[in-house]
């Protein structure tokens, strides 16, 4: 079978999904397109901003998409490549997708407050409060991930610090030129655009060589700034500047896919337990994450999404097409390991990494137009930073509004310093992230991220769940997807608590453990929701 019918195959079953199914989980969510979004309703200037459609999706593909749909297919294809497809496809058009705008949808009907707000109102405070601190803690983890990341790759390839340096720039004269100067959007972006190319061509001929630790303090003074910001004056317009970046760079990966039609060295199916990894349930399906499903997804959509959202009939091409699009890269990055025997892939994976690996697949299909492979190497390198850059930023900002609805008073109460200050709450968070980023203890924690990412889309697909019950709407096809990921993390955690007992890891077995019994805490909390609430409205 040739890469190229996987790539058709694919781009069609994304299509009709997008075309079919996507208007059937708006009708059953409800969505009003003349209903007012809080955008207008709770609008302050700050994080309450209604931005047009096309502004928002960039915004919020950019917030998603980051490194993760290029790194979890990568790692997860030691089982095959086929297994990492079929989980691709069935569940971000399935799972993935419905997720995130069902997501959006309750959050817009909830003030565009978080998932931990329709917890409050179905389950409880407690299951809020229980929550948002698991929220904020995992969030706080990232933050110091990708700095380290972000910190490290600017300090290896200095074009891609001096370009993503100038792209801030570019994105705060662009936010004013849009918001303040009320100039033509489609004018300001192609302008905008050839800026940005010009920026790549700066970072290439003046790059900028600064050591780690001074791009770990550059970043945590950039992440401050942005986390209070206006969303309008830098956060919008960089991750929609920055879409353009992902969206070249999947145009021209297709092209090279047709010009180049590749045959297919990999194997389809390779194994069922990884020495590495483990069994292929549930481990698969923990790391391949945001290709098919992300709870981080929620949290962007429910975070700083549904805040700008401008009326709701955009949630579905920004929800729901957002999520298809992400797939897409997936796919194109399964494509790219399906080019390589098993002995190239081994070595390209161990001398480089995944990001590593997918670049120097772009700059390979890149070469049958007889382009130079170090342009597309260094080109998707640049692509994939701007875009960790990305995560960092919209990272800190979730994590701020988690900490500050963790505080909120319950209803009729005082707002606190803690709740009501965002400078505060930036602080608390930026400081949190950045000692343990410094201190390298993340190292010790990050392996259970990936379960602890997909409890967060189990515990969404709950809280919508209850909400669209209470609703009296249908909610199947949020259930069925709920207990898959509820089956899928519970399993995933059960194995890292035995395997970090087994090798007397005990601080990690008692995260594991602990992450656990919160889910099992939550759920039985759901079910004596469900027993007490009254007859579902009608």
């Amino acid at each position: 079978m040739e890469s190229i019918i996987v790539l058709v195959a694919c781009l069609a079953l994304l299509m009709l999904a997008y075309r079919y199914y996507s208007p059937l989980v708006a009708r059953w969510l409800g969505v009003e397109p003349d209903r007012p979004t809080p955008s207008h309703t709770m609008a302050d200037g700050v994080d309450y901003c209604p931005a047009k459609a096309p502004v928002l999706f960039g915004h919020h593909f950019a917030s998603i998409a980051g490194a993760a749909p290029i790194v979890g297919p990568i790692i997860a294809a030691v089982y095959g490549w086929l297994p990492v497809l079929l989980w691709v496809m069935l569940g971000g058009i399935f799972v993935g997708a419905v997720h995130d705008m069902s997501a959006l949808i309750a959050s817009i009907r909830h003030g565009g407050r978080s998932i931990g707000e329709v917890i409050d109102k179905q389950v409880g405070r407690t299951g809020k409060l229980l929550f948002l601190f698991f929220l904020w803690s995992a969030l706080v983890l990232l933050i110091a991930v990708y700095m380290d990341v972000v910190a490290k790759t600017f300090a290896s390839v200095p074009s891609a610090g001096s370009a993503s340096s100038l792209f801030v720039a570019l994105a705060v004269l662009f936010g004013l030129a849009i918001y303040r100067f009320k100039l033509p959007l489609g004018w300001v972006t192609l302008v905008s655009i050839l800026i940005l190319a010009i920026c790549i061509a700066a970072g290439w001929r003046w790059p900028l060589e600064l050591s780690t630790r001074t791009w770990m303090i550059m970043l945590i003074v950039y992440i401050s700034v942005a986390t209070v910001a206006p969303v309008w004056l830098l956060l919008q317009p960089r991750d929609y500047l920055n879409s353009f970046l992902l969206y070249a760079l999947l145009v021209i990966t297709i092209i090279g896919i047709f010009a180049a039609h590749p045959g297919v060295q990999f194997p389809a199916f390779i194994t069922w337990t990884d020495p590495q990894l483990g069994f292929i349930f549930p481990i698969l399906f923990v790391t391949v994450a945001c290709g098919a499903i992300s709870g981080y997804h929620s949290v962007v959509a429910s975070g700083t999404t549904a805040k700008q959202l401008d009326r709701e009939s955009h949630a579905r091409p920004i929800g729901y097409g957002g999520m298809l699009v992400e797939s897409l890269v997936s796919v194109l990055v399964i494509i790219v390991v399906m080019m390589l025997s098993k002995s190239e892939f081994g070595a390209a994976l161990s001398q480089g990494g995944p990001v590593t690996l997918f670049s120097r697949g772009v700059g390979t299909l890149l070469s049958s137009f007889h382009i130079d492979p170090f342009h597309g190497t260094t080109f998707a390198a640049l692509v994939i930073s701007a875009f960790v850059l990305t995560t960092l930023d919209t990272a800190t900002r979730l994590c701020r509004f988690a900490f500050q609805e963790f505080f909120a008073p319950a209803k009729g109460g005082t707002p606190t310093l803690l709740s009501k200050n965002r400078y505060v709450a930036t602080a608390v968070t930026v400081g949190a992230a950045s000692a343990l980023a410094f201190s390298g203890e993340w190292k010790q924690i990050w392996p259970i991220f990936g379960s602890a990412n997909q409890l967060l889309a189990a515990l969404a697909l709950l809280a919508v769940s209850l909400w669209l019950r209470h609703l009296g709407r249908k909610y199947l096809f949020l259930v069925l997807p709920m207990i898959a990921m509820f089956l899928i993390t519970v399993s995933a955690f059960s194995v890292i608590i035995y395997e970090n007992i087994e090798r007397a890891n005990f601080p990690m077995a008692a995260i594991a453990a602990a992450l656990f019994l919160l889910s099992l805490v939550l759920i039985v909390a759901s079910v004596n929701s469900v027993r007490r609430a009254p007859a579902p409205q009608k």
